[in-house]
């Protein structure tokens, strides 16, 4: 897998939101606020294509999109991408650069109840 630029990651959200067979006009839509003319969300949904993140299918005169990619893939992909380009692939540095910015208490106890649940509670106080 590979990273995506934003703008490309912009129209797979659309596509995460959408589902399956996904019109082009609806595509458009829900990208509307950036203001891209239609060649330009072309451009990237071929890219997307040649990528393998999105499949392209013919129906009457248009085309249906669908990810090929879920969402919870690319984000464990690009999480662990940003893990160790970052932080040196240690959690603790990445949780420790969160917290010099400020973590509201709830932060905190949702993390920690978290690494409970992940560690099956050895952890509880």
């Amino acid at each position: 897998m590979k990273r995506l630029p934003d703008t490309e990651l912009e129209v797979m959200k659309a596509l995460w939101a959408s589902g399956p067979d996904t019109p082009r006009a609806q595509l458009e839509q829900s990208l509307e606020p950036f203001h891209w003319a239609p060649n330009t969300i072309n451009t990237y949904l071929t890219r997307l294509a040649e990528k393998g993140f999105v499949s392209v299918r013919r129906e009457g005169r248009g085309n249906l999109y669908s990810p090929l990619v879920k969402l919870e893939d690319y984000q464990s992909f690009e999480s662990r991408s940003v893990l160790s380009r970052l932080y040196g692939s240690s959690p603790k540095n990445f949780v420790a650069a969160l917290a010099r910015e400020g973590l509201a208490r709830r932060d905190l106890e949702e993390l920690k109840q978290l690494v409970d649940e992940l560690s099956g509670g050895e952890n509880d106080a």
